[in-house]
């Protein structure tokens, strides 16, 4: 019975011990659960943080660096790195923590573990480091730091690629890293990749919206500019005189570069003179001689350099009677050169900005270019006047010459009544031959008139009623003095109760020309010069119509052209030229017909006023007079 006993109480201690054993066994059990609880909950909170840091921030620097901390902490290792790969020169470029401070390496893909891992893709696990050769040595010498283990991963992003390396080295402890260190670092890898890969998408949008904004800036300086030029052009196409064309040109600087005041400095086209022409919004424009290098246009003319600024005294001194007729202290300018044929030829300045701010850049590319289109119309201006003033007086050298050519007609008529005076007793008589000589003064004096009128850009005809049976009775007696002793008979056929409406001494002149070229036409020879006037229609038809041979094939053509003729003795060729200009003048037309036995030339003046016509004056009658009354102007 003592033995029995014996044995249950050895059980019974056995039965303690074993519970004992597996009481213990538990609560370790409890406490290593628990220790993995709580590193599951650091690893989902800094899983969270990392979430909510992706989520909240564009800072890429603090974003990894917060990446690499919290892996550092979970992994239990000493100190962690992160590779960027570097796609252009094919290098892995690393941020590495060393005692809270980010350092940065380099290294080639392919070399090194982490080279290794960046070119395979797969991450790598090692307990010895100095055992592998993929180890390279030379990053521990330069950091002074001693690589026991590692463990590293690639960091791929949306598409899979890899765009960087992350690693931890040496486990605290001594330990190696384990497959759940693995499994956090790729979770953390990904994370990581994710802000990587937001980061440079953001970054990229940033730099192609900077792009686009940069673009529209462009486009919308270019559409200013070019609205600016086509306003430019418009208003200097539409200027009449160089002051209208400066006028406009400053006026839209002003406006365009939002100044207070302008002044464009020119050279005098004819005496090379200076000239000022000063703009401020609300004045009168001005336009004042200044002399070489006065005023800060002036100076610019002179030196041919731009100034701008505030400081513009001390380049170009402003002068009193440029500067200082403003309405305002100029305290800022900007000018420029216009550029020339053969150097500048002239200077334009704007006057401070109206915010009272610098001229920049943008205000410099725009006065730049009004000041380039400037010096083009002004030139082109100039072009223009010395174009017109060179037609003009070739237009007077030929007037001159056909004033000159029928300048012989009223002079053989005075010619003929002189020789009839000097041989008539009669006193009546000679009364009437001295009214036709004053006639005749009156006709010369409408030709001097006419050349007058035309120097002065005046090119009016003085229409009135003509009662054609006196018109063409004393024109009739004016061409028997032409025909002299020739055996010409001189047949005059005209309705005598018909008026008609005319410039009455140029139409005469014209039917002088005509008369004459017959009379000369039939020469010695002689035979029939006859006129005919008569009412078609409201036109008035005069037909000149002679017996001679007719036109010559050769110059049918040109007839009505000036300096064409036949090759007659003392012929300029402007008769028949001034014939058709002044059908013309009267709104109508001159032709001919011709053959052998003749030639008729038939002028028709329509009886409607024609543009640039003086109707004739109330209350006065068309009488011979030594003092004509000048046309009205238009």
């Amino acid at each position: 019975m003592q033995r029995s006993s014996a044995v249950g109480f050895h059980g019974g201690i056995a039965l303690v011990r074993s519970e004992s054993e597996q009481v213990l066994a538990l609560e370790q059990r409890i406490q290593q659960l628990t220790e993995a609880l709580r590193r599951e909950e650091r690893i989902s909170r800094a899983l969270r943080e990392v979430g909510s840091a992706l989520g909240s921030t564009l800072d890429l620097d603090a974003l990894l660096e917060l990446i690499l901390n919290k892996l550092t902490d979970l992994v239990e290792a000493d100190r962690s790195t992160l590779y960027l790969l570097d796609e252009s020169s094919r290098e892995l470029v690393s941020r590495l923590v060393v005692g809270g401070q980010v350092r940065s390496i380099r290294m080639r893909v392919g070399h090194g573990l982490a080279g290794t891992v960046a070119l395979t893709g797969r991450p790598i696990r090692v307990s010895r480091a100095y055992e592998d050769p993929r180890f390279e040595r030379e990053w521990d010498l330069l950091t002074g730091y001693r690589t026991e283990s590692m463990l590293a991963a690639p960091l791929k992003n949306h598409l899979g690629r890899t765009i960087g390396v992350i690693q931890v080295l040496n486990k605290k402890g001594g330990g190696e890293f384990t497959d759940e260190d693995e499994a956090i670092l790729s979770s953390l890898s990904m994370q990581a990749a994710v802000a990587i890969d937001n980061s440079r998408l953001f970054l990229s949008l940033i730099q192609k919206n900077k792009q686009l904004s940069d673009t529209t800036e462009q486009l919308e300086r270019r559409v200013r500019d070019l609205s600016l030029l086509f306003d430019l052009e418009r208003a200097t196409a539409r200027a009449t005189t160089l002051e209208d064309l400066v006028h406009a040109c400053l006026h839209r600087v002003v406006d365009a570069c939002d100044a207070r005041a302008a002044a464009l400095v020119l050279a005098a086209e004819e005496t090379g003179d200076l000239v000022a022409h000063l703009y401020e919004p609300g004045r009168e424009p001005e336009r004042i001689g200044v002399k070489s290098g006065e005023g800060v246009p002036g100076h610019v003319l002179a030196t041919g350099q731009p100034v701008s600024g505030s400081d513009f005294a001390r380049h170009a001194p402003p002068s009193p009677r440029v500067e200082g007729r403003f309405s305002f202290p100029v305290t800022r300018v900007l000018s420029v050169p216009l550029d020339g044929d053969e150097g500048a030829l002239g200077a334009l300045a704007l006057y401070n900005k109206r915010d009272d701010t610098e001229f920049g850049e943008e205000d410099f590319a725009i006065v730049r270019l009004v000041a380039a289109n400037t010096s083009t119309a002004v030139r082109l201006f100039n072009a223009s006047s010395a174009r017109e003033r060179e037609e003009r007086l070739s237009a007077i050298g030929r007037l001159l010459s056909q004033v000159t050519h029928d300048f012989r007609a009223p002079m053989t008529v005075i010619s003929g009544y002189v020789q009839l005076m000097a041989e008539a007793d009669d006193r009546a008589k000679r009364q009437e031959y001295s009214e036709e000589i004053l006639r005749q003064f009156d006709i010369l004096t409408a030709m001097q008139r006419e050349v007058l009128e035309f120097a002065r850009g005046e090119r009016t005809i003085f229409v009135r009623k003509v009662l054609l049976r006196k018109f063409f009775a004393d024109l009739a007696r004016q061409i028997e003095l032409e025909i002299g002793g020739k055996p010409i008979e001189l047949v005059v056929n005209v309705d005598s109760k018909l008026v008609a409406r005319f410039d009455e001494s140029r139409v005469a002149r014209a039917i002088h020309n005509l008369a004459r070229n017959a009379i000369e036409a039939m020469g010695e020879r002689g035979g029939r010069l006859t006129i005919e006037a008569q009412m078609e229609d409201l036109v008035l038809v005069i037909r000149v119509r002679d017996t001679g041979p007719g036109i010559p094939k050769e110059i049918e053509g040109r007839l009505f052209q000036s300096f064409v003729t036949a090759g007659k003795k003392g012929g300029t060729g402007l008769g028949l030229a001034i014939v058709r200009k002044i059908a013309e003048e009267h709104g109508g037309g001159v032709g001919v017909s011709s053959s052998p036995q003749g030639a008729t030339f038939e002028l028709r003046l329509p009886q409607k006023a024609p543009v640039g016509s003086s109707p004739e004056r109330a209350g006065k009658r068309a009488r011979p007079s030594t003092r004509p009354a000048a046309p009205k102007s238009q």
